[in-house]
């Protein structure tokens, strides 16, 4: 089992807030860890037991009646459950209650939404982390903040750069040796996510054009929607491509960032950008292997930076800044592939290029977003397929891709 790095701060809120739970992707680690986390006294429980589950559906008060404490694995399959869980959790406040996974972002369901607020802490887990895989601490985002960046003894360039970045981070892809095997893991995935989770969140109509749908936005990664544009390839209109593009994305496969904004520059992009959380998924659904990045590295650069924003993310569910995520572009083509901002409104700039070179020139975006932040600018980095640190003026630095994973 690897370790988890969210695994400190999900213990923490174990102990002072009455339910906790741990959000993300299938097959990310969620059940593996609850059950880790679990205390002698909390039975686990799987809503992906069919007899379970139609228990709970029918009367989920009398199924919380006389439960002391628990773990409840795969909640988002009876969102009614945790209303029921918010009258037992009022009648006792004690904290560390309950335990929860969910397979969906539970907030975006309109019956959950306001339910527990104030009484649950969600922790996202996605696919594992480069650090947690390669045994680092995970502080590259606090040290951006900090604008003291460290290298990496585990270097990796080139060729073996490209296998880290394709492999992904699902635990049970990983496990697989053969890139036809991986590939095969990650479609057959997706297909028992629509079949299954998507019911379970959403009313969907057109269930046969979700595949579909999410082959598009997978030639979409990394630019900027067009809803219309996008679901024009498989005759959806904007509306319904809007409304099923939410849905991959409360089931974790896909992200929207929106577009950073300040008063002080004008003619600023206004569309969100599209990415996937995890690169071994875009790649597969893109049949993207090494052998072909070795012949042509034209489609790299999408799946590097969807591999970075990924990584970022994840670091960021156990990193002591909360951070909001959107991304820089002006009308002038000077862009910024990821703005972090924590809640003091420090702003840390990423740019992610696929080369081993740098220059100037890649660091026009991140100088526009410097002189618009002021003061709050801690870092504007530049990440490359090298070995070394290299400054580039004022907290600007050109930094190893494995500095992510130091």
């Amino acid at each position: 089992m690897y370790p988890r790095l969210a695994e400190k701060r999900i213990r923490e809120a174990l102990l002072d807030t009455r339910v906790v739970l741990i959000s993300g992707p299938r097959q990310s680690g969620k059940t593996t860890l609850a059950m880790e986390l679990a205390e002698k006294d909390m039975p686990f429980l799987s809503l992906d037991d069919p007899t379970l589950l139609e228990s709970v559906s029918n009367d989920p008060v009398s199924f919380l009646r006389g439960m002391d404490r628990a773990v409840i694995d795969e909640v988002q399959r009876t969102p009614d459950l945790l209303l029921a869980i918010k009258t037992e959790v009022d009648r006792d406040k004690r904290p560390g209650r309950f335990l929860l996974t969910g397979s969906a972002n539970l907030m975006t369901l309109p019956k959950v939404a306001d339910s527990l607020a104030g009484r649950m802490e969600t922790i996202r887990l996605l696919p594992l982390s480069q650090a947690e895989i390669r045994g680092g601490a995970g502080c590259f985002l606090d040290d951006a903040f900090s604008g003291k960046l460290r290298s990496n003894d585990q270097v990796l360039l080139g060729e073996e750069l490209v296998e880290l970045v394709l492999a992904g981070g699902y635990p049970e892809a990983l496990a697989r040796t053969r890139w036809s095997r991986r590939q095969d893991w990650h479609l057959e995935y997706i297909d028992a996510l629509v079949q299954r989770d998507v019911r379970d969140i959403a009313q969907v109509g057109q269930l046969g054009q979700m595949p579909k749908l999410l082959s598009v936005l997978a030639e979409h990664s990394g630019q900027l929607v067009n809803y219309s544009g996008i679901g024009s390839a498989i005759g959806m209109n904007h509306v319904t491509t809007q409304k099923y593009m939410q849905v991959f994305e409360s089931l974790y496969l896909t992200r929207t960032i929106q577009p950073w904004f300040t008063n002080k520059l004008k003619r600023l992009a206004k569309s969100p950008k599209l990415h996937f959380l995890d690169a071994g998924l875009l790649a597969a659904l893109r049949d993207i292997v090494p052998q072909k990045v070795a012949r042509d590295r034209t489609a790299f650069g999408a799946i590097l930076e969807t591999f970075v924003v990924g990584e970022i993310f994840k670091l960021a569910s156990w990193s002591e800044h909360r951070c909001s995520f959107s991304h820089f572009r002006d009308k002038d083509g000077n862009e910024v592939d990821l703005v972090i901002e924590d809640r003091r409104g420090a702003v840390v700039g990423i740019e992610v290029k696929a080369s081993a070179t740098v220059s100037g020139k890649d660091f026009s975006g991140l100088k526009k977003l410097a002189s618009a932040c002021g003061d709050n600018f801690s870092a504007g980095i530049v990440l490359y397929d090298h070995d070394q640190i290299v400054p580039f003026g004022e907290n600007l630095f050109a930094v190893p891709l494995s500095c992510l994973w130091s």
